[in-house]
């Protein structure tokens, strides 16, 4: 369209332009130049739309894990896929992360691992929900294939059946549908007679849905799909919880001992305020093993089979343990991984039956030196054959401190050798022995670059005061545990600053298979900060080595101390 200009002698044209319209819309612009140009999402509301599609994602796998930890409390409970990724997780993790969270998070590791599977599972979720909401099709396969993942390692526990894979798969195939559900449902997307915008041929008339009513379709959708997973979750804890055998574990009648405990000193408690009870509380006692979920075995299934390079196979019923002369013993435990002054050590008392009783049934071949025992979700431990047969009470455990066995612990039976660190002995809810040689097989740790023997080193630990803390100027009294398992310790010293080792006074020993405590009063600490050391001497091997190792590969060593400033 040409005209000549008003204002103007000159014959050039001149452009005429139709008139701008701008409709104002929900969230959105339109802009018309001669003709409806594209919608122009603001970027608040492009975030917006990205945070339900991540909403979305976390829903579907909420769904997705609600649902199949709910299949698996019917069909096989350790194939839950919380379980299952869990222990796998644990498998897979290298040493030096292991380590470092053992340190980081002591007895809390276990939490501490469910918290960054959480953290993990939700990233991968969001992603999952962005994915779906650019190409549903390729979200649902990443859900799929997530699902595959976690069938395998469901079918790859040893504690699982023939059905382990099927509560994952199922508990994809429904992520599948409601992921589905809640992106064709996300607010503002494009429809053109079909829920994927992303399928229009270019060009085509796009219908754009009411922003409003689609948000409170999503909204419900969310909120149907939140209610029912949770609900499976809720559903499948409580079958897992009534088929669990903490009831049959509470019915156990502990038989009386054919030889009990013996009475502890009267003077075995450091007369320190603050130092731990020379008998740990079974609810304060440590917990490190590489079960993500507390396998739950039940005690009138249980059986325990003792193989390999013997005479005769033996196998062994709950019902058997409880026949025959069980003993009752006091044995501190100690884990490979505790630090120097470190909480992973406890003292309790144990009834059982002494294992060399059961390898004497059995009948250990010439060359046999190594016990390989394997416990019920699939954790293996080299014991020295000698540790079992040369008459310490290394036990098969049925009771601890007078209950029986609590599930986290081992229950219905676990395996106490005083004198070695558990990763090579204290092996729990223990289903196998098997009479070996070191050449011929290794253990759970062993493979992963630990010693395969384990003897547990001398330690020593200031409990008080506290590494840190303040105390008053004058007396102060110092006060902790010393241990040398199936050793005895003999002597603790004191050190403050450079100045001379002075004498602790020693707890009364309650036997040579647990720690001593000790006492020692400071008795004129002055103003300043002050570095307080300790060290123990053992029966066999004399004060215990300055030299400071890590706990790689077989044990902490050095003197543990402590800095506190005097007021």
């Amino acid at each position: 369209m040409t005209q000549r200009c008003a204002n103007t002698q000159s014959e050039a044209p001149c452009l005429t332009v139709p008139p701008l319209r701008w409709t104002p819309g929900p969230g959105a612009m339109t802009l018309a130049v001669g003709r409806t140009m594209d919608v122009v999402e603001p970027s608040r509301t492009r975030a917006r739309a990205r945070s339900l599609a991540m909403l979305a994602g976390l829903l579907a796998a909420g769904l997705t894990l609600g649902t199949a930890h709910l299949v698996a409390a019917v069909l096989d409970p350790p194939a839950s896929p919380i379980s299952a990724l869990g222990d796998t997780f644990i498998d897979l993790t290298p040493e030096w992360l292991k380590e470092a969270a053992i340190a980081a998070f002591g007895l809390h590791d276990k939490l501490a691992l469910g918290a960054g599977i959480a953290v993990v599972v939700a990233l991968v979720a969001a992603l999952t929900g962005l994915l779906a909401r650019a190409r549903l099709a390729l979200g649902q396969l990443a859900v799929l294939l997530l699902g595959l993942v976690a069938a395998i390692a469901a079918s790859s526990r040893p504690q699982t059946g023939a059905l382990a894979p099927l509560p994952s798969i199922v508990g994809a195939v429904i992520g599948v549908v409601a992921l589905r559900a809640l992106v064709v449902r996300l607010p503002g997307r494009a429809t053109s007679g079909s829920a994927s915008a992303g399928s229009q041929p270019e060009g085509s008339p796009v219908r754009e849905a009411s922003d409003g009513s689609s948000r409170r379709t999503f909204l419900r959708t969310a909120v149907a799909v939140a209610v029912v997973g949770a609900l499976s979750a809720a559903a499948g804890s409580i079958v897992t919880g009534a088929r669990s055998t903490a009831a049959a574990v509470r019915r156990i009648v502990l038989p009386t001992p054919s030889r009990a405990a013996p009475l502890v000193p009267a003077d075995a408690q450091s007369t320190v305020a603050g130092v731990v009870p020379v008998l740990t509380p079974t609810a304060d006692f440590y917990r490190i093993d590489t079960a993500f979920s507390v396998p739950q075995v039940d005690p009138d299934r249980w059986e325990l089979r003792v193989h390999g390079m013997v005479d005769r196979e033996v196998r062994l019923s709950f019902a058997d343990l409880l026949g025959r002369d069980l003993v009752e013993t006091y044995v501190t435990l100690t884990c490979v991984s505790n630090p120097l002054g470190g909480n992973l050590a406890g003292n309790a008392r144990w009834l059982g039956l002494p294992v060399r009783e059961v390898l004497a049934m059995a009948g250990p071949q010439p060359g046999a030196d190594m016990v390989l025992s394997t416990s019920a979700d699939g954790f293996t431990a080299s014991t020295p054959l000698e540790a079992l047969t040369d008459g310490r009470d290394a036990l098969l455990a049925i009771g601890m401190n007078g209950e029986p066995l609590p599930p986290e612990h081992g229950s219905p039976v676990r395996m106490v050798v005083p004198g070695l660190y558990g990763y090579v002995s204290a092996t729990k809810w223990v289903v196998d022995l098997e009479v070996t040689r070191f050449a011929d097989a290794q253990a759970y740790w062993t493979v992963r670059g630990w010693s395969d023997h384990g003897p547990i080193k001398t330690a020593s630990r200031i409990e008080v005061p506290v590494s840190g803390s303040s105390v008053p100027a004058g007396p102060v009294d110092v006060g902790g545990t010393a241990w040398a398992q199936h050793t005895g310790i003999v002597g603790v010293e004191v050190q403050v600053d450079d100045g001379p080792w002075e004498q602790a006074t020693l707890g009364g020993e309650i036997s040579v298979d647990t720690w001593r405590q000790w006492s020692w009063r400071w008795p004129d600490a002055r103003p300043g900060r002050h570095l307080i050391r300790v060290r123990a001497a053992d029966a066999a091997n004399g004060v215990q080595t300055e030299e400071r190792v890590p706990v790689i590969p077989d044990g902490a060593t050095g003197w543990h101390e402590v800095s506190v400033f005097v007021g």
